[in-house]
């Protein structure tokens, strides 16, 4: 075993992220690696870049004989958005985990939340109004309030 401080997880990917963002324009590996100092090895670069590509959280175009990347998402919460959908995708109870999640909402998360509920969704192009899900679950104006465990 070293003696070398691992970093926490998800800590140079965010780091990355960060750049890209603060760029407003794609960026090659060693563009990333400069913005964050240059601290990092040009190919500790490439492999996280490789793996938020993998995660469709960013999306590469050429740029010569490299790729360039831009972030997938716009900011911090649309990634965590994008990560919980990901793992509500991967359960077969979907509302066995949107009650636990619900139920441990602080007061004022769950204050948050009832507002943007409440709030009308626009209808995307060339859809319906309807508000109800995929698999037949009533909407939300219709739904009953979740019980919040004590």
């Amino acid at each position: 075993m070293t003696d070398i401080a691992r970093r926490p997880a998800g800590e140079l990917e965010a780091a990355v992220l960060a750049a890209l963002w603060a760029a407003h324009t794609p960026l090659t590996p060693p563009q990333v690696q400069q913005s964050l100092g240059g601290t990092l090895a040009r190919t500790t670069v490439a492999t996280i870049l490789a793996r938020l590509y993998d995660k469709g959280t960013v999306v590469r175009s050429r740029a010569g004989r490299a790729y360039a990347y831009t972030p997938a998402v716009e900011d911090e919460a649309a990634l965590a958005a994008r990560r919980m959908h990901s793992e509500l995708e991967k359960g077969d109870d979907r509302s066995g985990v949107l009650a636990r999640f619900v139920s441990r909402l602080s007061p004022d998360d769950e204050q948050v939340l009832r507002l943007l509920l409440s709030q009308p969704q626009p209808t995307p192009k060339g859809a319906s109004p309807d508000t109800s899900h995929e698999s037949g679950s009533p909407s939300r104006q219709g739904a009953p309030e979740p019980r919040r465990q004590q």
